[in-house]
């Protein structure tokens, strides 16, 4: 299984664009990977916690000394609530988990839908939970699930790629 670090591209730059305003108290990137969104929410929160389940990824980033960084799986090692919380998922759609970083299981759903048990249970009443997801995977069952789980979601925006179409969605608890 492919451990490396997922370097800031297309997906991490479409969803800085779009979370560079956001401004609040508790701010959540799960998923780090590089650090890049962790380091951009510093400007606009209070506090800001990055987490990744690779432990070698998180001591890349050890250098930024104003965000906390806790190796775990999701969320799932916490215990406080957030405004905002931010992931780029791992969504693409395979048949097995070879890279960690991006992809998502069946249809782009497996390990999205763990991220969003995990994160559903540290999103505070009315917080924003954004995520990126793409046209390659199931990202309408995505979506209906975090429907089923009772938040409120709507498309922020898309872009087109070569290849693929990248879906940016806010889900709000």
């Amino acid at each position: 299984m492919k451990n490396d670090e997922y370097p800031p591209s297309e997906d991490t730059f479409f969803i800085a664009n779009n979370i560079e305003n956001e401004k609040g108290n508790y701010a959540l990137d799960i998923g780090s990977g590089s650090g890049y969104l962790t380091k951009l929410l510093c400007k606009n929160f209070s506090l800001v916690i990055g987490t990744d389940i690779n432990y070698n990824v998180l001591q890349n980033q050890s250098s930024y000394k104003t965000d906390k960084l806790i190796c775990c799986n999701g969320s799932d090692a916490l215990k406080i609530k957030f405004d905002f919380i931010v992931s780029n998922l791992p969504y693409l759609a395979t048949d097995e988990i070879l890279d960690i970083a991006t992809d998502g299981g069946a249809e782009g759903f497996e390990i999205p839908k763990k991220i969003f048990d995990s994160a559903l249970k540290n999103l505070q009443k009315n917080g924003k939970f954004i995520f990126v997801t793409s046209s390659l995977s199931n990202y309408s069952k995505l979506i209906d699930y975090a429907h089923q789980l009772g938040l409120k979601t709507r498309i922020i925006t898309k872009k087109k790629l070569f290849f693929e179409e990248l879906i940016l969605v806010e889900a709000i608890n």
